[in-house]
């Protein structure tokens, strides 16, 4: 057991104790919370939740157990699939139930671990457990990701991603018709204020946007194509939750199971379709493009005939 006693900030006046645990002692947000849900955090001698907020110039006593941290460990993924892969960088399709990389309560499959057991050595920047991974997808997410193999790429990719220069598009089916049906979503996303694994449109949360335009209307659902502003944790799958148009085969989110059921998904119709950005060594514009999953083209097929 490791224990800190420190006093508040005037500068954290009012903050989460979560998020001012994370500022504070470096904590993740997931595990801050976790250690005031285990009532580890008393400010003054009161218990604080995680969402409770703190009093500047307090008095806080931090008592936690530390984790062991995640480590990669290489494991076969044959359905992973390689889209391109040169010195520099590998851009990879993932497949539904692998994570990008390892994290603390995961133990299936990476992206990164998917790597190590084929072979292929990446760029060592960053958290030891992320080794060259610049941008995430969900675990339920399907699609494009660029892994760099290099500390100049890493660096390059890194820089395009908080710049804004790569182009993301994602594909999605939603319930209903988004009106309009071109749009864009500009709302601030957080960590919910009473769901530790889930995310919401906040008043404090990051700034967040999202593009969207319909491709194709069923009479229950409608086929969106996304651009992505900004890379949110859940972002498109809150956003659209928020504007009453989840993701289908979403229950997290508030998506109808029964339709779901009938679409023969297990998952969230949510897919990287495109992903476009400058190569980090040749300074070349690079466009990839993952064709549908078996099961959302099923879907879609079924939405097209059936009259859903």
């Amino acid at each position: 057991m490791e224990s800190r006693t420190l006093p508040v900030p005037d500068g954290l006046d009012g903050a989460r104790v979560d998020a001012a645990l994370a500022k504070m002692l470096g904590f993740s947000r997931t595990f801050a919370a976790e250690v005031a849900e285990a009532g580890g955090v008393t400010q003054d001698g009161v218990m604080l939740g995680k969402s409770d907020r703190l009093r500047g110039g307090g008095w806080l006593e931090v008592n936690w157990q530390p984790k062991e941290e995640p480590r990669i460990v290489p494991i076969a993924v044959p359905e992973l699939g390689i889209v391109y892969d040169d010195d520099d960088i590998v851009v990879v399709d993932k497949p539904t139930g692998v994570a990008a990389h390892p994290s603390l309560g995961w133990e299936g499959p990476t992206v990164v671990g998917a790597l190590a057991a084929a072979g292929f050595r990446v760029a060592t920047s960053g958290a030891p457990e992320r080794q060259g991974v610049v941008h995430r997808l969900d675990v339920g997410t399907s699609g494009l990701m660029v892994v760099a193999k290099t500390e100049a790429a890493y660096t390059a990719l890194k820089r395009a991603f908080k710049e804004r220069t790569v182009e993301k598009i994602y594909h999605a089916v939603v319930q209903g018709h988004p009106d309009p049906l071109v749009g864009t979503i500009d709302a601030p996303i957080g960590r919910h204020p009473h769901h530790q694994w889930k995310f919401a449109v906040v008043p404090d949360g990051k700034p967040s946007v999202t593009h969207y335009e319909t491709l194709e209307a069923f009479p229950g659902a409608s086929l969106l194509e996304i651009h992505l502003e900004t890379g949110r944790t859940h972002q498109i799958r809150v956003h659209m939750a928020a504007h009453r148009h989840p993701c289908v085969g979403d229950p997290l989110y508030g998506a109808d199971p029964k339709m779901a059921e009938r679409l023969g998904l297990t998952r969230q119709w949510l897919h990287a379709h495109q992903l476009a950005f400058t190569h980090p060594a040749t300074g070349e514009w690079v466009e990839f493009e993952s064709p549908y999953p078996t099961d959302f083209q099923h879907a879609l097929d079924v939405l097209r005939s059936s009259g859903y």
